[in-house]
């Protein structure tokens, strides 16, 4: 079984983000920052299931995304992650993309926004 891992110092974006996702059918997992994501994203492939897309903050305490991402991507090149934050300049998205990131999406969004991107980004 493939999940979401949203990953946000903020609750209130995790739960809005997995309310933007509910109707897609995919179990959803949430970390509060990358270090936890990395512990939990091992957890799920510990158990033989995997991730279809990270979507992931820039701006946390402990791991940031940036770092994040490119932790991920010394496991995993190519499960998707959308970067979501606030920052829409263009030194953070460059950083985000040399990293590995898939896509960006700038706070606030559309649940049909997201749900779109999502889409796009787990085919």
């Amino acid at each position: 079984m493939k999940h979401i891992m949203i990953i946000d110092d903020s609750p209130t974006i995790r739960t809005s983000v997995e309310y933007a996702l509910m109707g897609l059918g995919y179990p959803i997992a949430n970390a509060e920052n990358g270090s936890d994501a990395l512990k939990k994203i091992a957890a799920i492939k510990g158990k033989g299931d995997d991730v279809a897309l990270c979507i992931v903050d820039v701006n946390m305490p402990v791991m940031d995304g940036i770092t994040f991402i490119g932790e991920f991507r010394k496991d995993d090149k190519f499960t998707p992650v959308l970067v979501l934050t606030t920052e829409s300049e263009e030194q953070k998205i460059r950083a985000g993309k040399e990293a590995g990131a898939s896509g960006w999406i700038v706070k606030p969004f559309s649940n049909q926004d997201m749900v779109k991107v999502v889409q796009r980004l787990v085919k």
